[in-house]
């Protein structure tokens, strides 16, 4: 089944290749949606494809040397049904 969540993310998550990161793996696994810091110094991120595959995801974004999560806060939201890709926005 496919789902779509909205994730805050803390730790240091920007300035490590965070962004990168995830674009990198959610076009491994097939996902779509965005990533983009925020000023706070949070990182902001939606994914959408199989629940399976977006805990892989995170799994490969924590797995970067420098890149270290502290929290995350997570929400369900709905699925966008014509989204084609993952990508990076800007602030």
């Amino acid at each position: 089944m496919i789902i779509r969540r909205h994730y805050y993310i803390s730790g240091d998550v920007q300035g490590v290749g965070f962004r990168y990161r995830a674009k990198n793996a959610a076009a491994y696994l097939g996902l779509t949606g965005y990533v983009r810091n925020l000023y706070d110094g949070r990182v902001e991120m939606e994914v959408q494809g199989e629940q399976d595959l977006i805990s892989r995801m995170l799994g490969q974004i924590d797995a970067g040397s420098f890149i270290h999560i502290d929290d995350m806060e997570v929400k369900d939201i709905p699925v966008v049904d014509d989204e084609k890709s993952f990508g990076v926005k800007s602030w």
